[in-house]
Order: C-alpha cells, then sequence, then structure tokens
C-alpha cells in the first residue's frame, strides 16, 4: 500500500511540474494582447482593422494617424526618448531610410529570411543596413512609361507595347525616337512634357548610389542624365513644364500649349504603379482606352510604404507576427491584392494572380502582369537616407546647367561644394 502511494504521489508531482512548464509557454505563445501602432496613411489602418485584426482576435490594436508632413516630428522625439513609443510604426519611402539606418529599429531578418524565397527582392534591399533587415512592405511599386497609343500609331505605325518598347530601349534609343517624334509631328509631339519625369529612371540607371565610404559619388549615369536633359531642353523635344504643374496634368488631357498658344502633343509619362489609378484615371479620364505601358529605358521605382517596430518595444514577438502576416502571408496577400488591385511583393501570390487582369484605360493591356515583371530589375540597394538632401543639391545644379546659367563642369563643382559643405560629403 505505501508503494501505491508513493508512487501515485510521485505521478501527482510531475504532473504539476509538467502544468508548471506548459503554462508559460503557451502564454508565450498566445503573447501580448495589445499593440500600438502609428502610421501616416489609413492603408495601414485598413490592413489592420480588415485583416490582420480578424485573424488575430486576441490582440488588441491601439491605431494612430499622422499626416505624412507631420509625422516625422511626432515619431522623433519618442524614439529617442524611449517614452510613449508605439511598437509598430509605418515608413514611407521618402523616410523609410532615415529610420532603417538609426539604429532604432527591432530586427526583422529571422522574418526575411524565413519568406525570402517567396518575396520580391527590393523592398527588403531598401529596408536593409549593414547586412540586417529593419523594414518590411507588402506592396511593389515599379515605374513604367505610359504612353498614348493613338500618338505611337500616328508617329510610330504601331500602338503595341512590345514594338513601342523597341523605340525606348536604351537612352539612346530614347533620344532617337524623341527627334523622330518632334520631326515627323512637325514639332507638335514632345518626347515627354516635363524632364523631372525622367530622374527616377535615369537615377536607378547608376552602379553606385550617391554616398560611398562617407564621400559623395556622381555616378557616369548622373553625367549622361544631365546630358540628356540638356539635349532634350536645347532641341524642344520636352514641353518645358514643371512636374505636377497645371501644364504637367494638361499634357494628359492632350490640351497643352507653349507659349505661343500651339497645341503640344505629349508623348509619354513616367508613372509608378499608383500613378496609373491616381493620376492618369484621375486627371485624363476622357482619354481612358489611349494609353499603354512599356517598362522605357531603365527599371525604376516610386514610392511605397515599409513597416518596422522600435527595437525595445515590450511586444517584440507579437510586432514580429503583425509584420510577418502583413508583408508575407500568402492568404492575406492574395485576398487584398484582389480588392485592391494593389501589386503585392510576395511573387508566389502575384503569380497566382497576375495572368487575370485587363485594364480598360490601358487598351485592355495587363498593367499587373507588366509591373510584376518590372519590379524585378529594381535595385534597392541604391536607396539611402541622405537621397533626398543629395538629390535636392543635384537637381539645383542640374537646372543650372540645362537652362545656360552654369557649364556642366561649374554647375557638377558647385554641387560638389554645396554637399561638403552642407553634408559633409
Amino acid at each position: 500500500m505505501k508503494k501505491v502511494l508513493l508512487v501515485l504521489a510521485v505521478a501527482v508531482l510531475a504532473f504539476s511540474a509538467c502544468k508548471a512548464k506548459e503554462t508559460p509557454a503557451q502564454g508565450a505563445a498566445a503573447g501580448p494582447s495589445k499593440l500600438v501602432v502609428w502610421s501616416f496613411t489609413d492603408e495601414v489602418g485598413g490592413l489592420v482593422n480588415d485583416y490582420y485584426k480578424p485573424a488575430h482576435p486576441e490582440v488588441t490594436v491601439e491605431y494612430s494617424m499622422t499626416p505624412t508632413e507631420q509625422f516625422p516630428s511626432k515619431l522623433d522625439p519618442v524614439l529617442a526618448s524611449g517614452q510613449g513609443t508605439p511598437d509598430i510604426f509605418a515608413l514611407e519611402d521618402a523616410f523609410v531610410r532615415k529610420y532603417v539606418e538609426s539604429g532604432l529599429l527591432l530586427d526583422l531578418t529571422d522574418i526575411y529570411e524565413a519568406n525570402k524565397s517567396k518575396l520580391l527582392a527590393y523592398p527588403a534591399e531598401v529596408g536593409s543596413y549593414e547586412g540586417r533587415v529593419y523594414g518590411m512592405s507588402w506592396q511593389a511599386t515599379p515605374g513604367a512609361m505610359f504612353y498614348r497609343r493613338s500618338l505611337a500609331k500616328k508617329y510610330l505605325g504601331t500602338d503595341d507595347p512590345a514594338q513601342v518598347q523597341a523605340y525606348f530601349s536604351s537612352q539612346q534609343k530614347f533620344l532617337e525616337t524623341a527627334a523622330l517624334l518632334k520631326d515627323k509631328s512637325g514639332g507638335a509631339c514632345v518626347v515627354v512634357s516635363s524632364l523631372g519625369d525622367l530622374y527616377r529612371p535615369f537615377a536607378s540607371s547608376r552602379k553606385d548610389p550617391w554616398v560611398v565610404n562617407d564621400k559623395l559619388v556622381i555616378d557616369p549615369a548622373m553625367e549622361a542624365y544631365m546630358e540628356i536633359c540638356k539635349t532634350l531642353h536645347d532641341r524642344g523635344w520636352e514641353g518645358r513644364v514643371g512636374a505636377w504643374s497645371e501644364g504637367w496634368f494638361a499634357g494628359m488631357q492632350g490640351v497643352l500649349k507653349d507659349e505661343q498658344g500651339k497645341a503640344v502633343e505629349v508623348f509619354s509619362y513616367f508613372l509608378p504603379t499608383w500613378g496609373l489609378h491616381y493620376v492618369l484615371k484621375t486627371n485624363a479620364p476622357d482619354t481612358a482606352g489611349d494609353w499603354a505601358m512599356t517598362p522605357g529605358p531603365y527599371p525604376y521605382r516610386w514610392g511605397g510604404t515599409w513597416i518596422g517596430a522600435w527595437k525595445n518595444t515590450k511586444n517584440a514577438a507579437a510586432a514580429k507576427e503583425l509584420i510577418r502576416y502583413l508583408t508575407t502571408d500568402d492568404d492575406f496577400l492574395e485576398a487584398y491584392a484582389k480588392k485592391s488591385g494593389d501589386l503585392v511583393s510576395n511573387m508566389v501570390v502575384v503569380e497566382r494572380i497576375k495572368d487575370s487582369y485587363s485594364e480598360p484605360f490601358l487598351g485592355g493591356q495587363n498593367h499587373y502582369a507588366e509591373f510584376a515583371e518590372m519590379a524585378k530589375g529594381v535595385d534597392g540597394k541604391l536607396t539611402q537616407g541622405t537621397d533626398q538632401a543629395v538629390e535636392g543639391l543635384f537637381n539645383e545644379a542640374l537646372n543650372a546647367y540645362v537652362n545656360g546659367e552654369k557649364s556642366k563642369e561649374a554647375a557638377l563643382a558647385d554641387f560638389r561644394a554645396q554637399a561638403a559643405s552642407q553634408l559633409s560629403l
């Protein structure tokens, strides 16, 4: 009898010990019950409310939205002090690298490594610093060359995207075709309305970023870009209006006029994924069906939103799960892509759905499949936190050269001097 009681006692103690070990593990698996999320756009709020929360009912999300221009000034002080800091925050393309390079973000490399085989490379390249991933994105925003089908037929003899691409497949072909359009139209047709359209595609052709080993680098591609802009301007092969100006939008609508009141035909616009839906469709609805898209001379990207987390968050596991879900989960991203039309960065999902699209605004062309292919050529490693500041100074130099105020050599010398004095480069 004593032996039986002893065996029972040992069994009870063992059972109790097992339960004691199981309880913390189960609690850890369930994770924290609350996450604080900040964003500069309601887009993230929609993803959280419509998809993440229904799939994670055990987590409470406190969401806050601040306008883009005010967002960094709200986020910076709390990150610096560690007081009132959100667990997760959205990062816009214009300032994502500032935070990725700050040392203040949670390392997400494990999430990326577990999913990289199905993810587009460039979003993670933008979100990486010194070999570690700190920001990830659910979307991709490659750019294309959108052109008017009627003008292509009129001056190139075809509006087929593959055949039109042959006219713009390199920077030399681009210049040759700009001359051809001007000649065949009797001076009426320009290749672009604004030189500003060309910065992103031509900057994307660089081999080196602006800063290497803390020193300014002027890649040969940027000097070539200066010459292209000068040629287009001097020979009247561009519309001489500013990007996002009244004239820029007028060109989309087919109502741009030059200084003498003569009609100007604008052949193309360089815009990203969102440019189709929120720029062309919105501002030139009467031209629906008369557009098509092609890659143009270089792959490039424009815009996008990344997600990061504070490195000292007490909710690291839950924060990583939210980021993993929004940036890699197959089922969520397929449902989201089908509903929104957004090009997602999960290429498994893209391959599943890309052949189901036909865009009436583009004369039935499958924009989704085209963008998916263009995104593969984008190099995210060129993106740096100093880009905006350096680009601002470079564009000053470019404009001085294009407008005949300085020689190219003098403009570049001033650019170098300004980068040294203002940015310590």
